[in-house]
């Protein structure tokens, strides 16, 4: 079970896909190209975190499972 919850600000994605191209189960870009979450339990915890921080303008938000956000700091 994923310890990560993953959502992306949509104002803010640039449809660089970066997070696509690292973790392409989890994230997909949409009819906008925008990204959005498909299933954040499909990848690693690790995997994850290297897409969110693979995102030029930061705009994908990892939380841990107390609601903490490790991604961006």
């Amino acid at each position: 079970m994923a310890k990560y919850k993953v959502k992306v600000i949509r104002d803010l994605c640039i449809g660089a896909a970066s997070c696509v191209a690292i973790s392409p189960k989890v994230f997909q870009l949409d009819n906008e190209a925008k990204a959005i979450v498909l299933d954040e339990t499909a990848d690693t915890d690790e995997n994850i975190l290297a897409a969110a921080q693979s995102c030029p303008v930061n705009c994908v938000i990892v939380e841990d499972e107390n609601g903490n956000q490790v991604w961006p700091k």
